[in-house]
């Protein structure tokens, strides 16, 4: 399943103005609303577009400290290990991984100390053996999809920026 031209173009002026009408995306695309309605629809029940949801950012609302933390499962616990890091709100994201950690969790903190009680808890579950973390510094490239949005839809280089 890929995304065409116009997939790409619904989907780079809907990610700009999250906020644009149906009408005003068929105006400046000039095709009709009908067709954007549709093309949103499929795009929507393929998953491509999973949301529409506001972007929220952890540090403005004061959690500054970015971490990356790979964490090392005990043998056939993994469904208690994400219980328990589904129910630690700074948890923002969890990744399976391949190689000597089991997976790698993006987690907000407060502060450094934060981080630390953060990890603590975690780790004193049984099913949490290890973990190994690495601070963000800063995020030169955040996370993006215009550039592969466009790259898709055939258009190459494409969008850039933060919200691209």
């Amino acid at each position: 399943m890929t995304i065409d031209a116009l997939d790409a173009r619904i989907i780079e002026v809907l990610r700009a103005e999250p906020r644009i009408g149906l009408v005003e995306v068929a105006r400046r695309l000039e095709v009709a609303r009908g067709t954007v309605q549709a093309r949103l629809a499929k795009l929507q029940e393929r998953g491509v577009i999973r949301g529409h949801g506001p972007e929220v950012d952890p540090a403005k609302m004061g959690y500054p400290v970015l971490a990356f933390v790979f964490l090392q499962i005990a043998q056939g616990r993994l469904t208690e290990a994400v219980a328990v890091l589904s129910s630690t709100p700074e948890v923002l994201e969890a990744t399976a991984t391949s190689g000597p950690s089991d997976l790698l969790c993006r987690i907000v903190a407060q502060d450094t100390e934060h981080l630390q009680e953060i990890v603590n808890r975690l780790l004193s579950n049984n099913a949490i053996r290890r973990s190994t973390s690495y601070i963000a510094l800063s995020q030169p490239i955040r996370f993006r999809t215009g550039p592969l949005v466009a790259e898709a839809g055939g258009g190459g280089g494409g969008a850039t920026g933060a919200g691209a």
